[in-house]
């Protein structure tokens, strides 16, 4: 009978991991993906200073030095990775939009983040027209690499071990971002 009660709480282990996973999306403000990319201005704040077209910009490597911090330079200009865990927005659930740390163009909202356990922030879709991909050898297997489309600015990497609906983890270095918290949040 032990066995027998060991083996059914021991089969339950995937259906209790898989549930929250599923629910991600609803609980995340309700809607559907394309709901919540569409609605995403609905998460700014009013007057919130964000780059309104994705007009791409270019710099200098000497003006990116002189605008971002070593940390911030290292990841967006030289496709560094931060520490897993070292981020305070990996732990940030207040409602609100992340931007791109080197030009403020807006990238997700606090609805498409969930926790992916990793150590870095993670969101299961973006919003659209924001980001780029390109191929990754760095670590022999190919990856995904993401980027701002306005300045190029390295973020992360796209995997496939996220969420429904998207299945998609957009695994993003903290530093890369910078928060803005919607009014009263």
């Amino acid at each position: 009978m032990q066995r027998r009660s060991f083996l059914m709480a021991l089969s339950a282990v995937p259906l209790a991991w898989a549930v929250p996973r599923q629910s991600l999306a609803a609980a995340a403000g309700g809607g559907s993906v394309a709901e919540i990319q569409q609605n995403w201005k609905k998460l700014l704040a009013p007057g919130a200073d964000v780059a309104a077209t994705t007009t791409p910009i270019s710099k200098t490597e000497r003006e990116w030095q002189q605008l971002l911090t070593p940390a911030q330079f290292n990841i967006l200009r030289q496709e560094g990775t931060e520490y897993p865990n070292s981020s305070p927005l990996n732990g940030e659930k207040r409602a609100g939009i992340f931007v791109c740390a080197g030009c403020a163009l807006p990238l997700f909202t606090s609805q498409m983040k969930y926790d992916s356990g990793t150590g870095w922030p993670s969101f299961f879709t973006l919003i659209p027209g924001s980001l780029a991909t390109k191929q990754d050898f760095k670590l022999i297997a190919p990856r995904t690499e993401y980027h701002c489309v306005r300045c190029g600015g390295h973020q992360g990497h796209i995997f496939d071990d996220g969420p429904p609906p998207t299945g998609l983890r957009y695994c993003n270095n903290g530093v890369a971002l910078r928060f803005i918290p919607q009014k009263g949040a």
